[in-house]
């Protein structure tokens, strides 16, 4: 919609759009090697207050009817708790409220991070520097029970103010592998017994 959130996908996904909007987008990803469907909501939240409360009632309003496996990530423009700040300027709690109420609503999960702290800088020194961790994961329970192996990593930044973050996705998934019969073990003397045995 805004040019702003962009997806590319493996070709072994199939990907629907469920919803495109200004500061999110929603898909339906299904994995057909692993037939598993599940849901991604892409974030890049306003600066303004008030407009991301439009943000946080579109989650609410999907978080009521969802029942698949539920990501959600990316630019939140708001931190969660008055330790994800360096310096200057006051935090100010009703946008932080408004924020943990939605994660709370929603019944996500931060899936945290390994990295740096913070994941915003102002690209300023000394006194004038400031720093905020608003980028971020969570997952519901449903994601939570496929039982994935799901890392977040802030990577270095480069080019940009905001710093980027890697989420690795390791489902260990049970393959039938096929049935292969090596002929030199027809030759051998006990073939025949433990064939029959089993």
């Amino acid at each position: 919609m805004n040019g702003k959130i962009w997806v590319f996908a493996d070709e072994e996904i199939d990907v629907d759009i469920v919803m495109d909007m200004e500061q999110q987008m929603t898909l339906k990803l299904f994995y057909r090697n692993l037939n598993k469907e599940l849901y991604v909501t892409l974030v890049y939240a306003k600066y303004d207050a008030t407009e991301r409360i439009k943000l946080w009632d579109f989650m609410y309003h999907l978080s009521l009817d969802m029942e698949s496996p539920w990501l959600v990530g990316g630019d939140f423009n708001v931190i969660l708790s008055e330790e994800e700040k360096y310096k200057t300027l006051p935090v100010y709690l009703i946008e932080i409220e408004d924020f943990a109420y939605c994660v709370d609503i929603c019944a996500l999960y931060d899936l945290g991070f390994k990295g740096i702290l913070h994941t915003w800088w102002n690209v300023r020194f000394d006194i004038d520097c400031i720093c905020k961790t608003l980028d971020r994961f969570f997952e519901n329970q449903q994601f939570l029970d496929l039982s994935p192996i799901l890392k977040v990593e802030h990577l270095i930044k480069y080019g940009s103010d905001h710093t980027p973050l890697l989420l690795s996705c390791n489902i260990t998934v049970q393959v039938k592998k096929p049935f292969k019969l090596l002929n030199f073990w027809t030759k051998h003397e006990t073939f025949l017994k433990v064939v029959k045995e089993n």
